[in-house]
């Protein structure tokens, strides 16, 4: 048994806080979001960023370790289970508004942290099973067209104008959510499409992937609608846009004001680490499993979240993720503390 592995379930206690707050009322509700946004805030000021990374022989052992794998895999089933439970007891008529309110953003929380986070993870892999259970997970956000654009167009474009998930310096958080939401979808379109015609295929075709994962999010919305109701189905796509709001408010503080340079027309130089900022607060890297060690994702996109490693050259956020996205949220304030950082890191906007 991997001991060291188990420290990634670390996530299930956000999970547990969930489902109690599914179960019962007042406070308690709110529980996942106080856990979230107070408590592993405060505790990534007060414990120091570990910057160790594993040497080749133990990244080599824990990359073939399937401990790893299932814990992830794990992430499915439960993520459909607070959903089935979320939605049966949405529709209790003696919630108060404060009640229904942390129940649909506790919801939203999970879609973010597990369904969009750990789809992304299994979206990277190449086993048809695995980009199953990503697509699964994208499908409780109503975010399976991520699974297209994020894959074969953030990665490319990262930190050029070409990539609608990259934030330019100055821009405050919610116009780039607008930006961004936006422009994921067109450019999976766009994707999609271009693949069609790579294959001499009309792009109303049955083998368009955007068409396909278009019509099981429909059918999946038209399913929670006729089971449980018009007003869990509403409650369900709050939830679902929290949880966009969630992922494009990471990709806001992971790329914010960073770029390539451009070599030939039309292209740029390869994605180095320093074209993500990084965090290396134990507390967040275990609860996104990994997802902050940003800058080694996009230098090699095919690594498994548990060998991530840090790199000297990248730049490192002011906090963890939680707490970088809470200072998102209020834009001048950002914007000033970024500039500060930027030019710690000899930025220039």
């Amino acid at each position: 048994m991997n001991w060291k592995a188990l420290k990634y379930t670390l996530p299930i206690v956000i999970y547990t806080a969930a489902v109690y707050g599914f179960t019962h009322k007042g406070w308690w509700v709110w529980s996942t979001i106080i856990i979230a946004w107070v408590l592993v805030p405060l505790l990534e000021v007060m414990i120091k960023p570990d910057q160790t990374n594993m040497d080749l022989a133990q990244e080599e052992i824990s990359k073939k370790d399937v401990v790893y794998d299932w814990l992830i895999y794990l992430i499915v089933p439960l993520q459909y289970i607070s959903l089935a439970l979320f939605l049966i007891t949405i529709t209790d008529p003696t919630l108060t508004t404060f009640e229904l309110a942390g129940r649909i953003t506790t919801l939203g929380m999970l879609c973010g942290t597990f369904g969009i986070n750990v789809g992304h993870e299994l979206g990277h892999r190449i086993k048809p099973f695995e980009q199953f259970l990503a697509k699964s997970l994208l499908l409780t956000s109503l975010y399976t067209h991520f699974f297209i654009e994020h894959n074969r167009g953030h990665h490319k474009n990262v930190a050029t104008p070409h990539d609608p998930s990259s934030a330019p310096y100055g821009m405050w958080l919610y116009a780039f959510h607008a930006r961004s939401m936006y422009g994921v979808y067109r450019d999976a379109w766009r994707i999609a499409n271009a693949e069609m015609k790579k294959q001499g295929l009309p792009i109303l075709h049955w083998k368009n992937e955007m068409l396909q994962l278009q019509i099981l999010q429909l059918g999946f919305i038209a399913a929670i609608g006729v089971s449980f109701g018009l007003f869990a189905l509403v409650c369900f796509l709050m939830a679902a846009f929290i949880g966009a709001a969630l992922l494009e408010t990471v990709n806001y503080i992971e790329h914010y004001g960073l770029s390539r340079k451009p070599t030939t027309p039309g292209n740029f130089e390869r994605a180095q680490p320093q074209h993500s900022w990084n965090s290396n607060q134990v507390v967040g890297r275990l609860l996104l499993f990994e997802l902050s060690r940003h800058s080694d994702h996009h230098y090699l996109a095919s690594r498994k979240y548990q060998i991530l490693r840090h790199h000297d050259e990248a730049p490192q956020l002011p906090t963890g993720y939680p707490g970088s996205m809470l200072l998102a949220t209020i834009p001048p304030l950002w914007i000033w503390v970024m500039d500060r950082q930027m030019a710690r890191y000899g930025i220039k906007p």
